[in-house]
């Protein structure tokens, strides 16, 4: 598994830049995504994948230890949708 750490030393060793500053780029990174995410933007990045906002509509379900059914309010989630690139190096 590859956590920021790795990332960072990944990106570092790869560009040839420190690794405080591959820190930084890979932080301006994510905050870019989260930002336009919470102006429910669309993040399309060519060849890897799209990150989107969805609401997701109220439902019924059931508690998973006394199976009573409860209700699950609407809720707004982050999503991921990989590219054709991504799934082809994926599979």
């Amino acid at each position: 598994m590859m956590n920021k750490t790795d990332l960072i030393q990944q990106v570092s060793m790869d560009t040839g830049i420190s690794k405080s500053k591959a820190g930084e780029v890979i932080e301006s990174f994510l905050k870019g995504i989260e930002d336009a995410l919470a102006k429910d933007e669309e993040v399309v990045i060519l060849g890897f994948g799209s990150f989107s906002v969805v609401d997701r509509a109220p439902r019924a379900g059931r508690h998973p230890q006394t199976g009573k059914p409860m209700h699950i309010p609407a809720t707004r989630q982050a999503r991921f949708k990989p590219g054709k690139n991504l799934k082809e190096l994926v599979k």
